[in-house]
């Protein structure tokens, strides 16, 4: 044990606690490692930012772009709206077309991204058809992570080991190469689901309005400002009205004309017919003081708290937003995005009041009020997914056939090997730009730049494990302790560790620390190290167990109402049936 080979040691230990406990970002741990790594000489400058040039990192950033491109033309919600005709079957036949098609599309562009489009369909299916939102949102996220597993190109994890594995001199996977696994795979997680995994599954979400959804009768009234109210002429931030009950004003209807959404400056008059979200008893307790009348037995729906000007959203709260952390008062949320909360859902809890000093997490659900001229560039705001079905930017169908051709162009080009993934990446995202599928702002807004600096600053921790030796002493141990029952054990406790962290961490970060290791313990066994490659790409794609080790998971979170012991129930007995399974076929596929 060398002094460089305990400091890397410590700074790994160091990152899978940050990753795991997530108290810091993801990408700022990643980059912390790395300027730690720099300033302590294990690294050279090269060495240091060799990472952001890693053909990973730049296919993984490309493929956000293709899959923008697909979801602009309007390709993927096309196939989306297929799924109507298969609601009105009953549940199990829409939950096979739902897996089928997420499956399929995840097979080649971003998970995420897949199911942000699927969200709102599948919710305003489930309203239609009276199926629970809880019943089709796990297996649209389950069902994600399964197509995405039989494609190079399906999650930026198959990516990045195949580079990893390039970098050590070995041959880069194959476009689908990772397919005989992966159907099987798909196969067995499919009609896991329709048979154990449906009876499993909670029936909590209705099909009900969203007013009745976060039961906002109680928490939406009427009042009506009384002449001597000492609110009167007062702008609305100022008001004793707002500052006292802790209220936030919706609508304001002066002198019979039409609600109209008010700013922090408007003026409250005497005879204002005042909207507000707050508790109607403390309202009911407050009436004299605060000279209102409060309008009593008015039963909310959605059309009722959507003005002419306003509209009623449901929105989440994605991974790496600039909300995360921070309580609506704090992010200005509606100065910043023209809004008033109306509540929030959060780890399965329904919130209505202190909205302002809730501090908001990845999958929280808020019931947003916001004005309608602010829906569109809501749209293309990263911070969060809207779910609601409104009415969306027309698609430029015109471009449908070319973005399909480009797209499949890329795919072949590296299948066949005219080009490398990352060449072919490239080239079909600068023809996504060229022929206007899509514009070059929308390019740059669809990367994940979150992942790409997540990328750039973990695989150089990769190659400080190898040139400080920590590599060799974790194989090391590996084989002393477990080498004797053979490489196929080996390749089962790969596949289990890289499961398990993948729980609780950046399945990027997973896969970067781990196949190293892979490779150097396959070196030290004499076999190779392609058995050991497929157990850290498969196991870092399957994290059915907790809402926070997937993307998907954590976008589906709220919009389902789901708890964290659903995850746990439905995904246990998945995570043991693809660990017995990849144990049993990865050596029978990839041979040692």
């Amino acid at each position: 044990m060398t002094f460089e080979i305990a400091f890397v040691l410590t700074i790994l230990a160091a990152a899978v606690v940050c990753f795991a406990t997530e108290r810091l970002p993801v990408d700022l741990v990643a980059l912390a490692v790395l300027s730690a790594l720099l300033a302590s000489r294990l690294l050279t400058p090269e060495e240091a930012i060799s990472g952001f040039s890693n053909p990973a990192t730049v296919t993984v950033a490309t493929m956000f772009v293709l899959s923008a491109g697909l979801a602009r033309t309007g390709a993927v919600a096309l196939l989306g709206r297929r799924l109507a005709a298969a609601g009105r079957f009953g549940l199990l036949p829409t939950l096979l077309a739902l897996m089928a098609l997420t499956g399929a599309v995840s097979a080649f562009i971003n998970n995420t991204a897949a199911v942000a489009i699927f969200l709102p369909i599948v919710l305003g299916l489930s309203r239609e058809t009276g199926i629970s939102a809880s019943k089709l949102l796990i297996p649209l996220s389950f069902s994600s992570l399964f197509g995405g597993s039989c494609t190079l190109i399906g999650t930026s994890t198959n990516i990045l080991v195949s580079s990893i594995a390039e970098r050590h001199g070995l041959a880069p996977f194959g476009m689908f190469e990772l397919a005989p696994l992966g159907l099987v795979l798909f196969a067995a997680g499919g009609l896991y689901l329709l048979t154990v995994g449906v009876r499993l599954l909670p029936d909590r979400r209705s099909g009900a309005d969203l007013a009745q959804s976060y039961g906002m009768g109680d928490y939406v009234t009427e009042v009506l400002v009384l002449p001597g109210s000492p609110s009167v002429g007062r702008p609305l931030r100022e008001s004793p009205l707002v500052r006292d009950l802790d209220l936030d004003v919706l609508q304001i209807e002066r002198e019979g004309r039409p609600a109209e959404v008010p700013g922090a400056a408007t003026i409250l008059a005497a005879g204002d017919l005042l909207r507000v979200r707050c508790d109607v008893e403390k309202i009911r307790r407050a009436e004299a003081q605060e000279g209102i009348a409060l309008k009593a037995g008015l039963k909310w729906r959605d059309e009722d708290l959507q003005a002419a000007a306003a509209a009623l959203l449901e929105v989440v709260v994605t991974p790496g937003s600039a909300l995360e952390g921070k309580t609506i008062k704090e992010a200005g949320f509606r100065q910043l995005y023209g809004g008033t909360a109306l509540a929030i859902r959060q780890r399965g809890e329904l919130m209505r009041e202190r909205l302002g000093t809730t501090r908001l997490h990845a999958g929280d659900v808020l019931l947003v009020e916001v004005r309608r001229d602010r829906i569109a560039p809501l749209k293309r705001i990263p911070d969060f997914v809207i779910v609601s079905e409104i009415d969306r930017e027309e698609p430029r169908r015109g471009k449908l056939a070319l973005a399909l051709a480009i797209v499949a162009g890329v795919v072949i080009t590296a299948t066949v090997g005219l080009l490398p993934i990352v060449g072919s990446a490239i080239l079909g995202s600068v023809l996504l730009v060229l022929t206007r599928c899509i514009t070059l702002d929308e390019a740059y807004h669809a990367i994940e730049w979150r992942v790409v600096f997540l990328l750039g600053g973990i695989l150089p921790l990769g190659i400080a494990l190898e040139t400080s030796g920590a590599a060799r002493l974790l194989t090391s141990w590996l084989v002393g302790s477990i080498g004797a029952w053979g490489p196929v054990a080996l390749v089962s406790v790969f596949y289990l560790l890289t499961s398990l962290l993948t729980e609780t961490m950046s399945n990027n970060a997973t896969a970067a620390l781990l196949a190293p290791i892979a490779i150097t313990t396959a070196a030290a066994l004499d076999v190779d190290p392609r058995p050991f490659l497929m157990a850290v790409t498969f196991a870092a794609s399957a994290s059915f167990m907790t809402p926070v080790g997937y993307q998907t998971n954590t976008l589906i979170y709220g919009p389902g109402h789901y708890r964290f012991t659903d995850f746990l129930r439905v995904g246990t007995p998945l995570n043991l049936l693809f660990w017995l399974l990849a144990t049993l076929l990865i050596p029978r596929i990839w041979s040692f």
